[in-house]
């Protein structure tokens, strides 16, 4: 009997067979970088594209021509006679009929180990299926029949055996066809192969302007692999708006955009730099330095110059190629909310929050039409595309996790009559499923000696681990705690 491949205690079962855990159900270590690293690489070799774009960017070549589907990025993980499914954000499945099925297949293709990347996706009759469907039914099955629907599309392969697969997509891509070809609930995703750029737009004309599909994947060992798909259309407010500089000095460079949430709070949501004529960038930027207005929010651009705030009064019209919720990691692309107050004219902080990235936006016109109000910039129009955590909530209202003080200590020494002060603070944030501006750790060292030039001195160590956190909270008294010091039985 071979050993488990999953702690099935850290499982929580959820329907019948099936069960959820998080990645420290994994026995190896390795599997979930593998799938990050996977999913990374793959995102950075794989160009996104337009409709338009297929003519001029796509060279004469055969391809491979895959439906995109509306589904969940997952891999399928088999050893030794046992399967689960992993997404790079750790979430862990098993016990789903689909992989039942792939258990099969697999163990007929003698397989011994091997992990599989797909989309699982939902089966819906009426319309096209959509990311949240899979979210809704994977979280929580309302019964059987709904988690039949649960469909596992493989379009690679990652490794077998424990070797990294190496070879070209057509190879790899018979072998899914040889071992999940008669699939039903798993199943190769729908491919046609084609030759030239013709063909390709021909299959786009098909499965996305006729059938409505989501886009289509092509990938080609001679000319490289492409996402395409409709541009999406988004209307923003601009926020801030940088300069250029040397020989188009003069000139706007790029603009500072955000979307309204439904409490009336401005989401940070991109920069657009690409689209405008000369005359609009001048025009623009002299209309835009009679805006400026004071903000506690800064950022900066691609070359590092900080975005001058403005009134929120324009609404601009842009498109752009993908709208993407999640980073490579599986995790969410926080972005900061804005509250613009009327009453001062200026931005103030609200707090980071989860939103998207936004890929290859273009400007289009701007939209003398609408106003900076919770309808017409609405968050709606990106999460009616992608789904994006805590959309619905009140920003201003969201309460953060309070911090607890795990250690304190506190030295005195008085030289030639003044005392002086060193105290060491560290505390857990419980605050790191936030975002990665939260660190779980944190260590705070304060030095005060009334006789320097600067009296007040303050030193911060950050860490995610509990072990090293410690270590530096040892290693910073070992530095400033010598002969003389006292520590106080109950500092303040």
């Amino acid at each position: 009997m071979p050993d488990p491949i999953l702690e099935k205690n850290l499982i929580s079962i959820k329907l019948g067979t099936y069960g959820v855990g998080a990645a420290t159900c994994i026995k190896d270590p390795t599997v979930l970088p593998t799938v990050q690293n996977y999913k990374r690489q793959t995102a950075s070799r794989m160009f996104p594209l337009g409709r338009h774009d297929i003519d001029r960017r796509l060279a004469d070549a055969e391809y491979f021509v895959s439906r995109k589907l509306d589904g969940e990025f997952t891999v399928c993980v088999y050893r030794d006679g046992q399967l689960y499914s992993v997404n790079p954000g750790g979430t862990v499945r098993t016990g789903m009929p689909w992989q039942a099925e792939a258990l099969e297949l697999l163990d007929s293709a003698n397989v011994s180990r091997a992990i599989i990347a797909g989309e699982l996706h939902k089966i819906v009759d009426d319309r096209r299926c959509r990311v949240h469907d899979i979210v809704s039914s994977a979280r929580q099955p309302k019964s059987q029949e709904e988690l039949d629907l649960l469909h596992f599309a493989v379009f690679d392969i990652i490794a077998i055996d424990g070797e990294s697969v190496d070879q070209p997509y057509a190879e790899t891509w018979n072998r899914i066809e040889e071992w999940f070809g008669d699939g039903k609930s798993v199943k190769p995703v729908e491919t046609v192969k084609v030759k030239g750029r013709n063909m390709v737009e021909a299959q786009f004309n098909e499965w996305v302007e006729n059938e409505k599909a989501e886009g289509i994947v092509v990938r080609s060992d001679a000319a490289g692999n492409f996402k395409i798909k409709p541009l999406h259309t988004i209307d923003a407010v601009v926020i801030g708006f940088t300069e250029s500089t040397d020989d188009r000095a003069g000139m706007m460079h790029d603009l500072l955009l955000a979307v309204a949430r439904k409490d009336g709070a401005l989401h940070v949501m991109c920069r657009v730099g690409g689209g405008f004529s000369e005359d609009q960038r001048r025009e623009m930027l002299s209309d835009l330095k009679d805006m400026v207005v004071e903000s506690e929010y800064a950022e900066v651009n691609s070359d590092h110059v900080a975005y001058q705030m403005v009134r929120p009064e324009w609404v601009i019209e842009l498109n752009c190629l993908d709208i993407i919720s999640q980073n490579t990691r599986g995790g969410p692309i926080n972005r900061m909310v804005l509250n613009w107050n009327r009453e001062t004219s200026a931005y103030e902080v609200v707090r980071r929050l989860p939103l998207v990235s936004v890929i290859s936006p273009q400007f289009v016109r701007v939209r003398d039409d609408k106003q900076f109000n919770p309808h017409d910039i609405r968050l709606a129009q990106i999460t009616d595309v992608v789904p994006v955590e805590k959309a619905s909530v009140n920003a201003t209202e969201l309460k953060l996790a309070k911090s607890a003080v795990l250690r304190r200590e506190v030295f005195t020494k008085t030289l030639k009559g003044k005392l002086m002060v060193r105290k060491f603070v560290m505390w857990k944030t419980n605050k790191e499923t936030e975002g990665s501006e939260y660190p779980s750790y944190v260590v705070h060292f304060t030095d005060y000696s009334p006789g320097r030039k600067h009296p007040l001195d303050r030193e911060v160590r950050i860490s995610n681990s509990e072990e090293q956190i410690n270590e530096l909270f040892e290693e910073l008294k070992k530095d400033n705690i010598k002969k003389g010091w006292a520590e106080l039985d109950s500092p303040g």
